[in-house]
């Protein structure tokens, strides 16, 4: 049967089609490269238009409104993020308060901004995950959990989803997760005759709870946007994350049961034999570091014996010291070189979108935007579950073209004057907002988590020669989309689901 080319097969027919711009004798060419100039015209236009407002005797929401358009035209042009969140902010307060609140903001914001206690576990948390990954212990801990599946149906895929919330619980960090199961699953469940969108799909939603169970930077970050405290805002995310990582496992289970072609397709029966019990009680040996790391972390920090930067300095000392063992004599140094300098980019990136969302915000309360909003919530007579539902729309579109930090740095401050009217928990909001912007980095067309396993699968050695292309990768991650809106559901008819143990913890101390 021939392969559909999917999204493929769009890539290269925009390729064609711009081989042939500027040949006057080609009337697809022609006609691209008319409708291009007349895009560039029309956000050239709404731009000035956007300027006007902002600088002309508008009223404030007039300016506001103004702000966030110019924000979304220069995402759409591809200006950096940080850029695109900060200038339409910093242009927004010079036109309402003159040069002196621009003055103000350009001097203070970015030091006021990251110079927070509560942050300073990002770096903690950064560090650890890539000493992790680079030391090779996430590739041993996935190649450990794989001995201990089961004979469920899909049982490797459903091992990789296990894997990857085990994972998530001592890195934090999704794409270095990614990297361990794709160059290992991905191969794996190829040779054991699974439908290759089953396996790609399985690999990419496995990383999803990365960013939900602690420790999770995106988590820390809503804690600062939200002023929350940053340990029971980990703390909620524990067991939301385990339980998505459960239903991507029933999921599996649902595909491979009612479409057993799927885990059959080479004849050879689906699943690999299982492991022995000697196999397995070496395997479970070799998973030593997981729980050590995850009771230096989160045990320290639910039971108050440390802060939050506390754990996240230990967890961060104990990676290293896993590092000096498991990457040999010849790598320790550069292993750790590597990290480090990771992890210095990461902040650098994070940081700076971090001032530019808070310029934004700035801009938003004072032009009256964000009050606006929320009585406009009021007014609408939305109740609790209404409002939750057009959150859940409102993030999936958001996520078709910004990444999960984006949406969350433009969003959350417009959403928090709601959720007290509408006796919604800011800490089970968190997570809910964080799972819904998780969805950004797997769905077209900017999904990086799936731009990152292509190019993984491009390797003749990880594909074992079956041709993965992004439109199999897409098809295999909207299998598993429906579980999110379910959990998103169910955490809104139950949110205890979430506030249990950061309850539990707050009683505690």
């Amino acid at each position: 049967m021939p392969e559909s080319t999917g999204a493929a097969g769009v890539d290269e027919t925009s390729a064609a089609a711009a081989a042939h711009d500027g040949e006057g004798a080609h009337p697809a060419g022609t006609a691209t490269f008319g409708a291009v100039w007349l895009t560039r015209v029309l956000v050239g236009l709404t731009a000035l238009a956007c300027l006007v407002v902002v600088f002309g005797p508008f009223t404030r929401e007039s300016v506001g409104a103004a702000a966030i358009v110019l924000m979304l035209l220069l995402i759409a042009v591809r200006v950096p993020i940080g850029i695109a969140l900060a200038a339409p902010g910093v242009l927004g307060l010079f036109g309402l308060h003159g040069p002196r609140a621009m003055e103000t903001v350009l001097s203070r914001l970015p030091y006021e901004t990251v110079a927070s206690w509560e942050f300073s576990v990002i770096p903690m948390f950064v560090f650890m995950g890539l000493l992790l990954w680079k030391s090779g212990v996430t590739e041993r801990l996935y190649s450990s959990a794989r001995a201990l599946v089961g004979r469920l149906p899909g049982g490797l895929a459903i091992g990789t989803t296990g894997a990857g919330a085990g994972l998530a619980a001592v890195s934090g960090s999704t794409v270095g997760s990614i990297q361990a199961l794709a160059r290992i699953g991905v191969p794996e469940m190829l040779r054991s005759g699974y439908d290759k969108r089953l396996a790609v799909g399985s690999v990419i939603m496995a990383g999803l709870p990365g960013q939900i169970i602690p420790p999770s930077v995106f988590l820390v970050i809503y804690a600062g946007l939200a002023q929350v405290p940053v340990g029971p805002q980990l703390m909620a995310g524990i067991v939301p994350g385990a339980a998505l990582a459960l239903c991507f496992a029933l999921t599996i289970v649902v595909l491979c049961t009612a479409k057993r072609d799927l885990v059959a397709r080479s004849g050879t029966g689906g699943d690999a034999a299982p492991a022995s019990a000697a196999e397995k009680g070496r395997a479970l040996l070799a998973m030593w570091p997981l729980p050590v790391l995850v009771a230096m972390v989160l045990g320290g920090m639910y039971t108050g014996l440390v802060t939050v930067t506390e754990a996240g300095a230990a967890g961060a000392l104990a990676a290293l010291l896993l590092a000096f063992g498991y990457a040999g004599s010849g790598r320790r140094l550069a292993t750790i070189a590597a990290a480090a300098t990771e992890t210095l980019k990461s902040l650098g990136t994070v940081f700076f979108l971090f001032v530019g969302a808070m310029a934004l915000s700035q801009l938003l309360a004072v032009s009256g935007i964000g009050p606006g909003f929320a009585d406009w919530v009021v007014s609408a007579e939305l109740g609790r579950v209404e409002f939750l539902l057009v959150v859940i729309v409102a993030y999936l579109v958001l996520g078709t073209f910004m990444d999960p930090l984006s949406i969350l740095l433009l969003t959350v401050p417009l959403l928090m004057p709601v959720l007290a009217g509408l006796g919604i928990s800011p800490l089970w909001f968190g997570v809910f907002v964080v799972i819904l912007a998780e969805t950004a980095i797997v769905t077209p067309p900017v999904g990086v988590l799936a731009f990152i396993v292509h190019g993984i699968v491009k390797d003749p050695a990880v594909n074992l020669g079956h041709r993965i292309t992004i439109g199999d990768i897409f098809r295999g991650i909207g299998w598993f989309l429906p579980a999110i809106v379910v959990l998103c559901l169910v955490l809104i008819a139950a949110p205890g689901i979430a506030t249990m143990l950061p309850e539990q913890m707050i009683a505690t101390e």
